[in-house]
């Protein structure tokens, strides 16, 4: 077994939240993410949260049609909050200590993002989750993610999916298709894979920062790709 990261940044989209509904965030998936957030603190390992708010409300959606795209994103940032604190509460029920750091200025409710706090935070074991995405119309929480994993000094960022990796091709249409074990950010471009969007893939590669692909819906997922075990796709330099 490979040695467990030490410090790592979890990206975990809005939708992974919903499990079988149709939108909303659903109690029993997001206690079972919990649950599994708490196996991996339990490890010593530092572990911040950037999360999602498409279960809820995104700039893209269908919903935002006709708005200003904006605000449309402003909106969006705020899903990501309400889905924030909805998972703090979560991790509370498993004895896990978070804070909850937002990138819009509502103090009221949490705490602004500062990067030297969210760095204590994550020194005295604390889940650090991270809120509003970078603040900005037209970033995506994928940005977000790669943005904070380089600022925190993540080992790795773990991209939270529907699917355990990245396959040659897509595994509900092509029975013959195969997971890649890992790949690097050269190989992902010239094959066209959709990884992260392409500003955040980019800061990744950029930074040297690399880019763990798994599946969230996947029992005990998270802590083996923590352990360094052949779980999902590795993006790597």
């Amino acid at each position: 077994m490979a040695d467990k990261f030490k410090r790592v940044l979890l990206k975990l989209s809005g939708e992974a939240l919903m499990g079988e509904d149709s939108f909303g965030i659903n109690r029993s998936t997001i206690s079972r993410m919990a649950e599994e957030i708490a196996q991996v603190t339990k490890l010593g390992v530092e572990l911040a949260i950037v999360i999602g708010g498409g279960n809820i409300f995104r700039g893209i959606a269908p919903g935002a049609q006709g708005m200003d795209r904006a605000t449309a994103d402003y909106m969006g940032m705020l899903a990501t909050v309400m889905n924030a604190l909805a998972l703090q509460d979560a991790l509370k029920s498993f004895g896990v200590v978070s804070r909850v750091q937002s990138a819009l200025n509502i103090e009221q409710v949490i705490e602004p993002y500062i990067r030297p706090k969210a760095l204590r935070y994550l020194e005295e074991k604390k889940v650090v989750i991270f809120a509003a995405g970078t603040g900005n119309p037209f970033f995506t929480t994928d940005t977000a993610a790669a943005l904070r994993g380089a600022e925190i000094g993540a080992q790795i960022v773990l991209k939270a999916t529907k699917v355990d990796g990245i396959y040659t091709a897509d595994p509900k249409k092509d029975s013959s298709a195969t997971r890649y074990s890992s790949i690097t950010f050269d190989e992902a471009l010239s094959k066209k894979l959709e990884i992260m969007d392409a500003t955040a893939f980019a800061l990744c590669r950029d930074q040297k920062l690399p880019i763990k692909v798994f599946s969230i819906n996947k029992p005990g997922a998270l802590q083996r790709v923590v352990l360094g075990e052949d779980e999902g796709t590795l993006v790597h330099i």
